[in-house]
């Protein structure tokens, strides 16, 4: 499916980036309406999300349905030249329906179920919870369809962030069906399950459950299923919804992502396809120690999700949220460097939750655009700042970020490698994504974030970091383009299962063993405390492993810990390009010089030099190119640059001055 282009939602007769905010005018008197609109329109605010929660007001009670205050509120809307993401405010249902059908309530892996009062408080395989959903749909649909303000459909809201998982009785049945039809027979799931261990074979399939807490470690062939299962039920709940609105409606549909670090329970790439644009959810999570690293991180791979095309931040924060157990304010001017972060790395439209902070409510400390503290604030005159600023950017939109160097990374991997049972519970499959593209971060490589088996032409180097569970025809595509020329880094517990978690023998790391010219008999990770020197000089932590050269060469060996003398880093040539293996988790300086060493050898050019905590980002047009430096330092920083400034709007002779904590796009003719 092609996407609709994020800025074309605003039939502007010039491109422009959107901005806005999630709105929930049920939440605040009718008089306030108009005041709001007036300061949006002072905030350069032109796209805003409303009805994400709508359902209990539009529908109080079974099949009573009472749309006049949305009518009221779309209309103030249009009259102030702002244009609608309208909610199917499907997100959360509405008291009556748990009430009437406690059986649509989910359960957990426990057994004990969970009840009306938070949100999303259903069972994503319910056939009641669809019914009634759909069915306010289509009542949402045929009022505004034709509506001129409407020029975006949000499906439900950030689907399965709480409810991902169900182990009710409907859903166990659900699982079964679509266990049925992916293996069609008993035997063919048996032996996926590898079910001859432990006694754990079936022979009819209503004996199959979704895999509860159990008394020891659960069967892992199962939990992987159960996650897929889980992850296409959700987007079935979206597919349900997209059905009805494109019967009704030729209106653009989405909704909205979640790549983040705390939320894993959706393959993205299997949904990427079905939206007509990709939009994302992305709030700075302080509880990891890279949190700004993330921020790219996660944009890199929403742009991925997007094709390399441009995308929609639909939400994030002016600053502190709600829901982390130390909810940090962001610094002045940490908005503008996030947001223009995010721009850089692809972003055509740029949203937060939300716009006037709650009085009540589990989010009322969660920031706003208009905090409660008024329009004299850092906020509110930063936000009105970045809407500025954004007007000024409109001729970036549509340009695209152009990189040699591809990334991989999978959701499925993610589930199976942190399932337990695994040589060190220290392993955590993020943590070694974040390592990897940290490292490629720092060095100033921008990368592009693929699927396993995704086409790698156009680039020259792939980084594929822990991926555990791959297929033989995905590992293949990694090898093709090595021998076709380009150049690997594979770093450790790669390739070892394939996609029924199923250990491939003769060594590790199994799918990649012949590209990578090595073999692997034994695991020896070490403890998190431990450091383990090797004969570059670098050092190493975490993990080690008995390694074999099979044609590679050693680059470093362990100097001490379990294995002195074995290789911690090997190459090897293959075809026309060359593959490396990290055999340990390197210093972050190490990972640095090895991801250099790679890009040198792949014949990237090196990218320029500035300090730590600057990002030099360009979007590529159809007449220029628009080179971001965001500044994420206390000190000035000079970069080399001609060309006219867009945020100040200025001209770059040969040397232009980014100030501590500032961002600044260049326009560069080609």
């Amino acid at each position: 499916m092609s996407k609709t282009p994020v800025a074309e939602l605003l039939d502007a007769e010039r491109a422009r980036f959107t901005y806005g905010a999630d709105y929930n005018p049920e939440q605040w008197d009718p008089a306030v309406w108009a005041e709001d609109a007036r300061l949006m329109q002072e905030a350069g605010v032109n796209l805003v999300a409303i009805n994400i929660f709508g359902w209990a007001q539009l529908e109080p009670l079974p099949g009573q349905y009472e749309f006049d205050q949305l009518d009221a509120v779309i209309d103030v809307l249009h009259a102030h030249g702002i244009s609608v993401n309208l909610g199917t405010g499907t997100s959360s249902p509405p008291a009556w329906l748990s009430y009437h059908y406690p059986e649509t309530l989910p359960v957990m892996p426990d057994g004990t179920q969970r009840f009306f009062g938070g949100r999303q408080a259903f069972c994503p395989s319910s056939p009641v919870f669809r019914e009634y959903s759909l069915r306010l749909v289509a009542k949402v649909a045929e009022r505004y369809a034709s509506h001129p303000a409407v020029k975006l459909w949000h499906v439900s809201n950030e689907i399965g962030c709480h409810n991902a998982y169900c182990h009710c009785a409907v859903s166990a049945e659900a699982f079964r069906s679509w266990l049925r039809a992916k293996y069609e027979t008993l035997d063919a799931l048996n032996t996926a399950w590898g079910t001859a261990f432990w006694s754990q074979r079936y022979a009819a399939w209503e004996h199959i459950g979704t895999p509860r807490l159990t008394i020891s470690t659960g069967n892992p062939g199962q939990a992987l299923d159960f996650a897929r299962f889980s992850s296409d039920e959700l987007l079935g709940l979206y597919l349900g919804e997209e059905a009805v609105l494109r019967e009704l409606s030729d209106i653009p549909i989405t909704t909205n992502f979640m790549v983040t670090a705390h939320i894993r329970s959706q393959d993205y790439w299997a949904w990427a396809p079905h939206m007509d644009l990709i939009a994302n959810d992305h709030y700075l999570d302080n509880r990891l120690e890279h949190t700004r690293e993330e921020l790219s991180f996660a944009a890199d791979v929403t742009r991925g999700l997007a094709g390399g095309g441009p995308w929609m931040l639909m939400e994030h924060g002016t600053s502190a949220v709600n829901w982390q157990p130390r909810n940090a304010a962001k610094a002045p001017r940490e908005m503008l460097r996030n947001s223009l972060t995010h721009v850089a790395r692809g972003a055509d439209g740029v949203s937060f939750f939300q716009w006037r902070a709650s009085l009540q409510g589990s989010e009322k400390f969660h920031s706003a655009m208009l905090p409660h503290a008024g329009t004299d604030t850092k906020v509110w005159r930063e936000a009105v700042e970045l809407g500025d600023i954004l007007n000024r950017l409109g001729e970036v939109t549509g340009s695209r970020v152009v990189t040699d160097v591809a990334f991989v990374f999978d959701w499925q991997s993610w589930w199976a490698t942190d399932l337990d049972s695994h040589p060190t519970g220290e392993l955590v499959y993020l943590d070694q994504v974040h390592r990897a593209y940290n490292a490629l971060l720092a060095e100033g490589y921008t990368v592009d974030i693929v699927a396993p088996g995704a086409s790698l032409a156009g680039h020259r180097l792939v980084v594929v970091p822990s991926l555990y569970a791959v297929s033989d025809a995905d590992a293949a595509t990694i090898a093709d383009f090595v021998a076709s020329g380009g150049h690997a880094v594979i770093t450790f517990f790669s390739g070892i299962v394939d996609e029924d978690d199923r250990v491939r023998p003769g060594g590790y790391p199994g799918a990649f063993r012949e590209l990578l010219g090595i073999s692997t008999e034994e695991f020896f990770p070490v403890a998190s405390a431990e450091t383990i020197a090797l004969s570059d000089g670098s050092t190493a932590s975490t993990w080690t492993e008995w390694v074999t050269l099979r044609g590679a060469t050693a680059v470093s060996t362990f100097v001490d810990g379990p294995l002195p003398g074995h290789p911690a880093v090997t190459r090897n040539d293959s075809g026309a390009g060359s593959a490396w293996y990290l055999a340990t988790h390197l210093d972050p300086a190490a990972f640095r010089a090895l991801v250099r060493a790679a890009a040198d050898a792949a014949g990237i050019a090196a990218p320029e030099t500035r300090p730590d905590g600057v990002e030099v980002v360009r979007r590529r047009g159809d007449a220029a190119d628009y080179r971001f430096v965001i500044n994420h330092t206390d000190a000035a920083f000079d970069l080399a640059a001609t060309g006219t400034e867009l945020v100040t709007d200025s001209s770059v002779g040969s040397v232009l001055t980014v100030p501590a904590g500032e961002v600044r796009v260049i326009r560069e003719s080609r």
